[in-house]
């Protein structure tokens, strides 16, 4: 099918995992927001304790101890307020994956900047993975993902979007 500048768009498979993976993470972090504002005026040290029980693990183990006494800190308003970030990136996500199945230029850009405006920000949690000897393979993967991400759109920008001329 021709598009409005009568250029046949091309399959383009590496964008449609691009896309899904942007929908799939707008809908999982509105999932969390919705989860955090329904759960901001509970108790969530209980609430914790609850699902600890529920997944059966111990609680006694160290990690949970800490996870546990982090989660005693958290006021409502905090809750609120990571709520509607979560929300507000949810969107982001939802947008920008939308813009991408429509092919539309400014979608193209918006997931390069914001793919490479994390780059960074993970090549430094690897290095500091590295350097407290944990396990880095989930942050390289998403570096890598991002990496791929943005020089696939760049590269391919003018093949995949379209660009109204007047």
């Amino acid at each position: 099918m021709a598009d409005d500048t009568g250029i046949r768009k091309k399959r383009a498979p590496t964008l449609y995992a691009i896309i899904v993976f942007k929908l799939l993470k707008g809908l999982l972090f509105l999932g969390l927001a919705i989860l955090a504002y329904t759960l901001s005026d509970n108790d969530l040290p209980a609430e914790f304790h609850n699902l600890l029980h529920v997944l059966r693990v111990n609680p006694e183990r160290k990690f949970f101890i800490e996870l546990a006494q982090s989660i005693g800190q958290l006021t409502e308003a905090k809750v609120l307020w990571a709520a509607a970030g979560t929300l507000a990136y949810s969107l982001f996500s939802l947008v920008e994956g939308t813009g991408l199945l429509f092919r539309v230029s400014w979608a193209g850009w918006l997931a390069i900047g914001e793919s490479a405006f994390f780059i960074p920000i993970e090549m430094y949690e690897l290095v500091s993975h590295i350097n407290r000897n944990r396990n880095p393979w989930i942050v390289f993967g998403v570096l890598a993902a991002n990496i791929v991400i943005v020089w696939y759109l760049f590269q391919n920008r003018h093949r995949l979007f379209r660009h109204y001329h007047r």
